[in-house]
């Protein structure tokens, strides 16, 4: 079957104009032109959207779909498996997170006792699996399976208080480096007080800390570009800078 612009805007849910923006960036191109010069898609184009709209679904950029999606060894089956377990891993965050919330509204009316440690299991939880999600073959290969499920385990069993301290003190690195960034002296006392804060950080999660470690996740920070893209998303270089800072915090040459 094929369709217009309108029809498969509305077989899809979005709207015309999405539709041919996708074609102007080269995402989604249509099959053919007719003789009016209107847009017609194919079972190709069908097929392919519904992929985009997966990835969108999931988080990805448009730039990042359409180098997924325009690769010539782009495999549609073996996407759709990825995107249901991904939708799998979703569905357990949200039922983990509804199961919370009506322990609490349990709590609230008397009905039952909640520990402490209960009221943040979901969110705990979310975090390790977004990291699994993104970063979890790189870090799995680099320290192991048993490193990474210990730290896993580590996390799951914070303390209120302790998940909060977690929660402040990525803020203040974050805050801490930024402003040390502007600096552009990872040597700098403010720079070495972000290489501190994040071994602080990292303790909070790590079974056990090195300086060896510590600056291979600094140069981890650099060689992954979803780590980069994360440390620069405001300020271009800041995952560089950061790697510096902790290279001498360490005392690690390279």
């Amino acid at each position: 079957m094929e369709y217009t612009v309108q029809k498969l805007g509305k077989l899809a849910g979005i709207s015309t104009r999405t539709l041919r923006y996708y074609d102007e960036i080269d995402i989604l191109k249509p099959a053919r032109k007719n003789s009016s010069g209107y847009r017609i898609y194919g079972k190709t184009e069908v097929d392919k959207l519904q992929q985009i709209l997966f990835y969108r679904e999931l988080g990805l950029e448009l730039d990042h779909i359409k180098k997924i999606v325009n690769d010539p060894a782009f495999d549609g089956s073996a996407a759709l498996k990825m995107h249901r377990e991904q939708l799998l891993q979703r569905r357990q965050q949200l039922d983990l997170l509804i199961t919370n919330v009506e322990k609490t509204i349990s709590a609230a009316e008397g009905k039952s006792q909640m520990a402490d440690n209960e009221k943040f299991e979901g969110f705990k939880q979310k975090l390790i699996e977004d990291n699994e999600k993104q970063y979890g073959d790189e870090i799995r290969e680099k320290y192991g399976d048993k490193t990474i499920d210990a730290s896993n385990a580590k996390m799951m069993n914070m303390s209120e208080e302790r998940f909060a301290e977690f929660t402040r003190l990525g803020e203040e690195l974050q805050k801490t480096l930024a402003e040390a960034f502007k600096t552009g002296a990872p040597e700098s006392e403010l720079a070495q007080k972000a290489a501190d804060l994040h071994k602080q950080w990292l303790a909070f999660t790590w079974p056990t800390y090195s300086k060896e470690a510590h600056a291979g996740l600094a140069q981890m920070y650099v060689d992954d570009e979803r780590f980069t893209a994360y440390y620069d998303k405001d300020q271009p270089g800041t995952a560089v800078f950061l790697r510096d800072a902790i290279y001498i915090y360490t005392g690690f040459t390279r």
